[in-house]
């Protein structure tokens, strides 16, 4: 090889152009095997460190970029992990996906993105289409039996289930939802509130269903009635309930939205209504997407860190990866504890310190009740 008066290696250039590095012109630049090359850039086999070296500095020199689909066809790897979803739509799965996306480029894998529409048919064709194009599969599963799903799954393909229920035999990762619900409630009781309506996500879905049964379970234990509307998990939902419960004979005194999205849509039907947040009806929501700190009065919530479970997704079903055929096998059921954030939505009735022991302030901004991930 020898280069021309630019510096550049004459042998790929073409035409004036620039002609892509193959892995012989790194071989021959650094004067090892081709073999020795991929051993370096692939992380596997044994090599000495010079050469190393001279690998690294040649493919640096000629700007060398592996081919994805030749380094499949000799590793068995794509470098690449399937997301399916139920939706794309919001910014709960924004935020999912860019923690997941963080994590990925952190270890040098890229995403393949697909929605299952809430729909099962939907959902067995997108786990269709990316096998054999995927290392491994995170698989949102709310409304779906994701025990089945997983077993459907052709070939051993590593499969994290998110959001589907705990699920013993099988790894996966599921948000404490009843707890939160009943954390929400709590909440509101020790503000005084006792005519506290729940906006709940819809039938059918697993995690819309657990938090409702932890809103009825905490209404149940302080003794007081209950007033559930079903919403969609969207703001247009939320706000439809919020005229309702506005406009009804026995209006709440606190609302308790299965999501962010539609505590703000409620709140903003609330408010059209002419009435105050926090001082005639206190409201929470959950998963606090960005824009429950955004709105006004910010939105008091259950923080779920989305963005952080996202990391965490794609950092284990890495390791699912890695550890594929180990005689032991990943099979824990990782729980998310929802943490309560109490910002200005849902300050107490008074100016008084609540039965929480004083934790809880008229005028704090922000209060966080933390939780964990066991």
């Amino acid at each position: 090889m020898h280069l021309d008066a630019s510096g550049d290696p004459a042998n790929l250039r073409d035409g004036g152009g620039m002609k892509a590095a193959t892995i012989r012109d790194v071989a021959e630049r650094a004067d090892v095997s081709v073999a020795s090359v991929s051993r370096v850039l692939n992380g596997a086999g044994p090599v000495t460190e010079a050469t190393r070296a001279r690998v690294l500095e040649a493919a640096d020199a000629l700007q060398y970029v592996p081919h994805s689909g030749a380094r499949s066809l000799s590793t068995s790897k794509t470098q690449t992990i399937g997301v399916i979803l139920p939706d794309l739509y919001g910014e709960f799965f924004s935020e999912l996906i860019r923690g997941m996306d963080i994590a990925a480029r952190a270890v040098g894998y890229h995403l393949i993105v697909s929605s299952s529409h809430d729909d099962a048919e939907e959902a067995s064709a997108a786990i269709r289409s990316m096998r054999g194009r995927v290392d491994g599969l995170i698989v949102l599963s709310p409304h779906l039996d994701a025990a089945n799903l997983a077993a459907g799954l052709a070939g051993r393909t590593p499969v994290l289930l998110m959001n589907g229920g705990a699920d013993a035999g099988r790894p996966s990762i599921v948000v404490d939802n009843h707890g939160g619900a009943i954390q929400a409630v709590e909440h509101l009781i020790a503000t005084g509130r006792r005519r506290i309506a729940h906006i709940s996500g819809p039938t059918g879905n697993l995690e819309a269903e657990t938090r409702l049964a932890g809103y009825l379970e905490a209404m149940a234990k302080a003794g007081l009635p209950t007033t559930v509307v079903e919403g969609a998990f969207t703001q247009a939902s939320g706000h439809d309930a919020g005229v309702a419960l506005a406009s009804g004979d026995a209006r709440p005194d606190a609302v308790f939205a299965g999501n962010d999205n539609m505590a703000v849509g409620a709140m903003l039907a609330m408010q059209d209504a002419g009435l105050r947040i926090p001082e005639d009806v206190a409201i929470v929501g959950f998963d606090d997407v960005p824009i429950a700190s955004l709105v006004r009065p910010a939105l008091t919530t259950l923080r779920i860190q989305i963005a952080e479970t996202g990391r965490s997704a794609l950092e284990r079903v890495v390791r699912l990866i890695n550890a594929a055929g180990e005689a032991v096998a990943d099979t824990a059921c990782e729980v998310v504890r929802p943490e309560l954030v109490v910002r200005p939505s849902s300050q107490p009735a008074t100016s008084e310190l609540t039965k929480s022991g004083g934790r809880l302030r008229a005028d704090a901004d922000t209060t966080s009740l933390k939780g964990e991930i066991s």
